[in-house]
C-alpha cells in the first residue's frame, strides 16, 4: 500500500522504498519456477556442446546458475533479459519473455502502487531488466555486462532518448534475492531528481566498461544504500542518481527493474514494444496476451536485425566534454 506520506518522501527525495510490496509466493514464485526451466533448456545445451560436465540438476536456480557460469563461461544475460540489447541483435539473439514475467509484470500489487505514482492510465515502458549477478571473484570475463556485474551512477533518463524528457517515467525495481551491501543492493542520491539532467559518457572502466554512465568527477553527491528483501519495492524518479554497487558476496542478486508511465507519452526506446498494462478508461486496449506479448518483441528483433544501426542514446562517441 502506498501511503500519503510515501508519495512525499518520494516528491522530497526522489525514491522510496515500500517493504513487503508483492507478494513472494504470488507474484514472484511462478517466474522463479519459469526461469528454472529456463535454465533447464540451458544447461542441456551447454552439456551437449561440451560445455559442461554436469548439469547440476536439482539444485536451486541461483546455486545451479552458481555452479554453471565459472564452468561453462556462457555469455549467460541475455538468455534471461526481458528486453534486447543496443547493439549486434540478429534474429537469434537470446531473450525471455514468458507467461510468468508477463503476469508479474501486470501484478495487481504492483500496479495498484504504480497507480498511486503515474497515474490509472499505464503503459509498460519497455525499458526493462532482470539482472542476475554473480560474485564478480566468480564471473568469467566472457559474462561480465552491464546485466551481470555492478553498475556505475547514471540516472534513467539519461540512458533512453531525449523524446522522452517530459514522460512521466516512474522506475520500479524489485529484488528476488537478498538485495545486500555485500552482494551490491543499489545506491541512491536523495535529492539528485531536483537538478538537470547529468552528462552521462560511455565509461572507460574495465569495471564498468561502455556503459553510458555519470562522470565521476559529477557523481560526487552523498549517497545511501537500500538493502531489500524479495517483496519489497523500490520507486524512482527518472531523474534520480542511482548505481548498483559491486557484488562482493559469495552469493547471486537476482532483481528487475521496470518503467511504467502514462499511456500515450514518449518511451524513450521507441524502437521497442511497450504495452497498456491498465487502463480504468478503456480496459478493452490492455493487453491481457502472453503470447502477443512475446510476438511484439520477436517482431522488434527481427526488425532491428534487419535495419541500420540505431542510436539508442543521446549521447554521442567522441563529445568533447567526455574527454
Amino acid at each position: 500500500m502506498i501511503e500519503t506520506t510515501d508519495l512525499e518522501q518520494f516528491d522530497r527525495d526522489g525514491y522510496i522504498v515500500v517493504r513487503g510490496l508483492l507478494d513472494v509466493a504470488a507474484d514472484l514464485q511462478p517466474m522463479i519456477d519459469e526461469y528454472e526451466q529456463l535454465l533447464d533448456r540451458l544447461a542441456e545445451q551447454w552439456a551437449a556442446e561440451g560445455r559442461l560436465t554436469s548439469t547440476h540438476r536439482g539444485l536451486p536456480f541461483c546455486e545451479r546458475l552458481l555452479q554453471i557460469v565459472p564452468e561453462a563461461h556462457p555469455a549467460y544475460d541475455l538468455h534471461f533479459d526481458i528486453s534486447l540489447p543496443q547493439a549486434d541483435i540478429t534474429d537469434e539473439t537470446p531473450m525471455h519473455h514468458g507467461p510468468a514475467v508477463f503476469d508479474l509484470l501486470r501484478s495487481p500489487r504492483l500496479l495498484d502502487a504504480v497507480e498511486r505514482f503515474v497515474g490509472p492510465e499505464i503503459y509498460s515502458n519497455p525499458v526493462q531488466h532482470t539482472r542476475i549477478k554473480l560474485p564478480e571473484s566468480r564471473l568469467p570475463a566472457e559474462s561480465w555486462t552491464g546485466l551481470t556485474a555492478q553498475i556505475a551512477w547514471h540516472q534513467d533518463l539519461g540512458v533512453v532518448t531525449d523524446d522522452a524528457d517530459d514522460t512521466d517515467m516512474l522506475t520500479v525495481w524489485f529484488p528476488i534475492t537478498r538485495a545486500t551491501v555485500e552482494n551490491g543492493c543499489l545506491a541512491v542520491m536523495p535529492g539528485s531528481h531536483r537538478e538537470e539532467l547529468a552528462l552521462h559518457c560511455r565509461s572507460r572502466n574495465p569495471l564498468t566498461l561502455n556503459q553510458v554512465c555519470i562522470p565521476d568527477n559529477l557523481a560526487t553527491d552523498e549517497h545511501v544504500v537500500l538493502p531489500m528483501d524479495p517483496g519489497d519495492v523500490l520507486f524512482m524518479h527518472r531523474k534520480t542518481k542511482h548505481c548498483g554497487l559491486p557484488n562482493r558476496s559469495d552469493e547471486i542478486r537476482w532483481s528487475f527493474d521496470l518503467r511504467y508511465q502514462p499511456i500515450g507519452q514518449p518511451t524513450g526506446r521507441r524502437w521497442f514494444p511497450g504495452f497498456v498494462a491498465r487502463s480504468r478508461a478503456h480496459p478493452e486496449t490492455e493487453l491481457t496476451s502472453a503470447e502477443d506479448w512475446a510476438a511484439l518483441w520477436r517482431k522488434a528483433r527481427h526488425e532491428l536485425a534487419h535495419s541500420d544501426d540505431v542510436a539508442f542514446n543521446r549521447w554521442k562517441q567522441g563529445d568533447p566534454r567526455c574527454a
